[in-house]
């Protein structure tokens, strides 16, 4: 096994002559995407991997100053698409990595046919011009809990960013994944996350992009996925799901799922 399968936990299952790749986000790991992936293993080439910072990743290889920028998530990407030799994937990339992939596609859109973006957001601070759903001061009230009580903090958080309470199955399942990341890496992976501001790189997204986003969302609010829409620098398309939460993969798969895969096996048709 290799450096880069085994920081990330590659798994390579399936087969085809097409690859999808599967990118968690943040505060899950590559089991969020267990719905999914009996869907796609006997048409597809799937590969799953793990964010480093992830729980499931060793905390000695979380570089702080790599990964406060998204490039960092960028460049590991692009070794774990080289290192497999994959070409002109499908990525499909949930909220962090959903701007991972595209970043990723600006340096290399080679490796990418295009990009199926679930819950994602190029920033989510509200400016005076732009709407993404956050104001400064409840992020830094966030950090701030998080901070005093790590336990306590994903008790709240949790059902919030899910859409249900403690008893879901979702929720307990989020709960878990984020309660495995060590603290102090899952404090500097939210406020990398809370204090990027990508718009600017979106003009230079030239690879298709299939934004689906749900209806409700704590996160992400609907705005953000048409700012997308008209802001990327390729082709693109919105389709909102009548689904709860920032994760519907995992708390609606019965509704995201048959949308995920018809974006999948079709690209975007010129009107």
């Amino acid at each position: 096994m290799g450096a880069i399968e085994a920081a990330h936990n590659v798994r390579v299952l399936g087969s085809g002559t097409t690859t999808v790749v599967l990118g968690h986000g943040f505060g899950t790991d590559q089991s969020v995407w267990k719905h999914m992936v009996p869907h796609l293993v006997d048409q597809y080439r799937v590969i799953l991997y793990d964010n480093m910072g992830a729980g499931t990743t060793n905390p000695d290889y979380f570089d702080f100053d790599r990964y406060s920028t998204l490039e960092g998530y960028a460049y590991d990407l692009i070794a774990i698409l080289e290192e497999f030799n994959v070409d002109k994937c499908i990525y499909v990339g949930h909220s962090l990595s959903s701007m991972t992939g595209a970043i990723a596609s600006i340096f290399r859109p080679d490796l990418f046919h295009k990009l199926i973006m679930i819950a994602a957001s190029p920033r989510f601070v509200n400016t005076v011009d732009y709407y993404g759903g956050f104001e400064q001061e409840e992020i830094d009230q966030l950090c701030d809990a998080k901070e005093s009580n790590y336990k306590s903090w994903i008790s709240g958080f949790a059902p919030l960013v899910v859409g249900g309470d403690m008893d879901s199955v979702a929720v307990q399942e989020f709960s878990r994944t984020l309660f495995n990341m060590r603290p102090d890496i899952a404090l500097s992976v939210f406020r990398t996350i809370f204090t990027f501001d990508l718009r600017h790189f979106l003009a230079r997204v030239t690879v298709p992009c299939h934004i689906v986003q749900s209806s409700k969302d704590l996160a992400v609010p609907v705005a953000v996925a048409e700012y997308l829409h008209q802001n990327l620098g390729g082709k693109s398309i919105v389709e909102v799901v009548a689904t709860d939460g920032h994760l519907p993969q995992l708390s609606a798969p019965e509704l995201t799922i048959p949308v995920l895969l018809r974006h999948i096996q079709h690209d975007i048709v010129d009107a």
